[in-house]
């Protein structure tokens, strides 16, 4: 029996873990909602999928620290392909300052993107899922800072920490609808945002972890395509470290 696509929406998914995710997804059969706030990205990437796959992908560049740049991301997504039956919330800023020197600027900026962006698309996507009674899977990108702490990362990791919250408290309500969330918690990723450490800081951090290396974009994708799948129909409020052992 041939797999039913799924309509699959990823938030920030024009570089890193958001790219990583979106191609996994693609690759597995899945119609994409590519989202960032450039196009350059997500707009190659969208051609490229449909020359191999015409129809499989629609790029939509949207602020979705926005709730009104929310709904026209869903209003878009919804006349591509339908109803969004999985939702990834990765979008997010990172911000590596001194706290006393934290403006509330930085503060509102790295919240927005980081929390109040979830909670824009997951309201919108949660209203539709509830509504059509087929389940549905919210996956929300967290870090191992939303769960130790990072100096010099405070907002950062207070915005991340409210993702793990909101994900528990989501999963409980939404469950007996049918709709699972769930969240993955990244330890150091190779990502464009992360190579901005330096090649010596990200050797270090490597150290730190058991597995003795850092992380690829390509394998938080593979924990997220793992919590949305049928495989983990059991699976609901979680937060999966995918950090080689650094967090245990």
């Amino acid at each position: 029996m041939e797999k039913k696509a799924r309509n699959v929406l990823v938030t920030g998914s024009g570089r890193g873990i958001g790219a990583a995710a979106a191609e996994r997804f693609w690759r597995e059969g899945d119609n994409v909602i590519l989202n960032a706030l450039h196009p350059e990205n997500i707009t190659r990437m969208a051609e490229a999928m449909n020359a191999a796959r015409p129809g499989s992908a629609a790029a939509v560049v949207a602020d979705v620290s926005s709730s009104g740049e929310v709904d026209r991301l869903f209003d878009a997504a919804e006349a591509a392909f339908g109803p969004v039956d999985v939702l990834v919330n990765n979008a997010a800023v990172s911000l590596i300052k001194l706290f006393t020197d934290l403006t509330d600027a930085d503060w509102r900026r790295v919240f927005a993107a980081g929390i109040d962006a979830a909670f824009y698309c997951s309201r919108r996507a949660a209203r539709s899922m509830v509504r059509r009674h087929e389940g549905g899977v919210i996956l929300n990108v967290s870090s191992m800072w939303g769960q130790t702490g990072g100096s010099c990362e405070v907002a950062y990791s207070a915005a991340k920490g409210a993702v793990i919250a909101f994900t528990k408290a989501l999963a409980k309500e939404l469950g007996p609808s049918g709709i699972r969330v769930n969240c993955v918690s990244p330890g150091v990723i190779l990502t464009d945002m992360n190579r901005e450490l330096g090649e010596e800081t990200l050797g270090e951090l490597a150290e730190e972890a058991p597995l003795g290396r850092n992380g690829r974009p390509e394998e938080v994708a593979a924990a997220l395509y793992f919590l949305a799948s049928d495989e983990s129909a059991f699976i609901t409020g979680q937060v999966v470290g995918v950090n080689g052992g650094i967090v245990i």
